[in-house]
């Protein structure tokens, strides 16, 4: 889906070439240099809106027309079109470890005919764990927004249809149709999403989609005022210290607890960066505790307990004893097996001389790399390196159960340490619900010194619920990566955050007198 996007954005550039802007125009700056690299694949990496394109006879400049020749035939699929956009701000409110997103917006569309229409596209890219919260759109003369569907209105065929109109493009890419929009009419938009803030070196930090291709800036000189406002919230009164951005903010207001920050500009180009941010807590946690109001449907009293971790300490606390279990399966065939071949690498690569490992490759059969855990000498890191570009040659089927249990029996015998397991897979496999018993009473016969269990999936048919559960049994990590270029960056991370462990086996008491409880731990980045 991601790649028919591609190529549909990348012939509506072609298309955009046709559009006349007088004798003498200003050349719009995306043709006066070549796009960065970071474009080459043409996806969102900020708010986007889009012309949809079927008939290319449409597109024209809705102020000047060029009564250029008649194009015969259609675009099919349709060709996407990037509007030109006239004004943005965005707004970020921050509270303990997750942001709400408002984007603002102002597209015009710029390239068909006054007299024509089409229907545009509006593709929003969100950061870590995003989650749309909802979108609104106004045009000259209508308006829309998105609306969520509780399970007991799904059989309203009317609702489903629209329903129907926005998907995700990929994990983090919402996309949403736009009926039928005349030529020149300006659509203003506003988006909503929340996103986690990660942990990384003992700051706090929060990555924002906010780099617009240059093809987005109206043609001519014209400057353009670009706003982000920001408001971190710590969630009780420890003071909250700004450490870096990647734009230049300037402090609005700040009290114990809470920071507002402002950037506000004029510029000839818009936002060609991310909007980056961190910063950290004074403080080692705290007990946020409220009533809900009278007003409030929910009549439940909550509270809301976090740590941090403290400054002042060494990075790694504890030594290592890790096994890696690996999918090698047909399915990991290319892409998948080496770049878990080159994150595999440089994880071993980081181990300390007092760490130990193993490997463990599995497809209808497992195969170790050594019978017992071994020390992670750079000898030893040497002969594994051979063995993992022997051994991890993608073929047959996907069964990780008997793995797991050989990984569990080799680190049940590791004491003064935490056990940790990863679990490298791309599959899907049958009698979840039993495996995860099995996973449960194995974990539950080693006793205090059970493995910590983390997950890793791959793409789309990877079962990423089940591997969930096995994290959450475990007590550990899942994390995944959707697209190959993402699995050496996401799985490298899920690598060093799960094995430089600062707290464990915290206990608290008298939750089991509770209604419900939910535990969130927050990855490094």
């Amino acid at each position: 889906m991601a790649e028919d996007f591609v190529r549909a954005v990348d012939l509506g550039l072609q298309l955009s070439k046709r559009i006349y802007y007088g004798k003498e125009p200003p050349k719009p700056q995306w043709m006066e240099k070549e796009a960065p690299a970071a474009e080459s694949n043409l996806l969102p990496t900020a708010p986007m809106m889009y012309a949809v394109i079927r008939d290319p006879a449409v597109v024209d400049n809705p102020d000047i027309p060029s009564y250029q020749p008649y194009v015969h035939g259609r675009c099919v699929p349709p060709a996407l079109i990037p509007l030109e956009m006239h004004a943005v701000a965005m707004e970020v409110d921050v509270c303990l470890d997750t942001a709400f997103v408002t984007v603002n917006g102002a597209w015009r569309l710029h390239c068909v005919s006054a007299s024509r229409s089409c229907e545009c596209r509006i593709a929003v890219p969100m950061g870590e764990q995003g989650s749309v919260l909802g979108v609104a759109i106004e045009t000259t003369s209508r308006s829309f927004l998105t609306e969520l569907i509780a399970p007991d209105e799904t059989d309203d065929p009317g609702k489903l249809a629209n329903a129907k109109e926005g998907f995700l493009l990929k994990p983090h890419i919402y996309t949403l149709k736009v009926p039928q929009v005349p030529g020149g009419s300006v659509l203003s938009v506003e988006a909503r999403w929340s996103q986690k803030v990660s942990y990384h070196d003992g700051q706090l930090c929060l990555t924002i989609p906010f780099s617009f291709p240059v093809n987005v800036n109206p043609v001519g000189k014209k400057r353009k005022k670009e706003e982000i406002s920001l408001n971190v919230n710590s969630g009780v009164g420890n003071v909250v210290c700004y450490q870096s951005a990647s734009h230049p903010l300037v402090e609005k207001k700040s009290v114990t607890g809470n920071i507002s920050l402002m950037y506000e500009s004029e510029v000839a180009m818009w936002s060609r960066n991310d909007f980056r941010f961190s910063y950290t807590v004074n403080g080692s946690g705290g007990l946020l505790v409220r009533s809900p109001s009278r007003l409030d449907s929910d009549q439940r009293n909550m509270f809301c307990l976090y740590l941090h971790p403290p400054h002042d300490i060494p990075k790694k606390l504890f030594k290592n004893e890790i096994v890696y279990v690996v999918d090698t399966s047909g399915s990991m065939h290319g892409g998948p097996i080496e770049n878990v071949k080159t994150s595999l690498l440089s994880a071993l690569c980081k181990l300390g001389p007092e760490d130990t490992f193993n490997i463990i490759a599995f497809n209808g059969m497992s195969l170790s790399f050594s019978s017992k855990m071994e020390l992670a000498t750079k000898e030893t890191i040497e002969n594994a390196a051979q063995w993992i570009n022997i051994n991890f040659v993608a073929n047959g089927s996907t069964c990780f159960l008997p793995a797991l249990d050989q990984a569990i029996k080799v680190v049940s015998k590791c004491s003064h340490s935490i056990p940790i397991i990863f679990i490298i897979t791309d599959g899907a496999v049958e009698d979840e619900r039993e495996i995860c018993e099995v996973i449960r009473d194995n974990l539950t016969k080693v006793g205090s010194n059970s493995p910590r269990i983390c997950t890793f999936g791959i793409g789309y048919y990877c079962n990423h619920y089940f591997l969930q559960m096995v994290a959450s049994i475990g007590r550990g990590y899942h994390d995944a990566a959707y697209d190959i270029e993402t699995i050496c960056p996401r799985l490298e991370r899920l690598f060093e955050s799960s094995s430089s462990a600062i707290l464990v086996d915290i206990k608290v008491d008298a939750l089991q007198y509770l209604d419900s409880v939910e535990t969130c731990c927050t990855k490094g980045h």
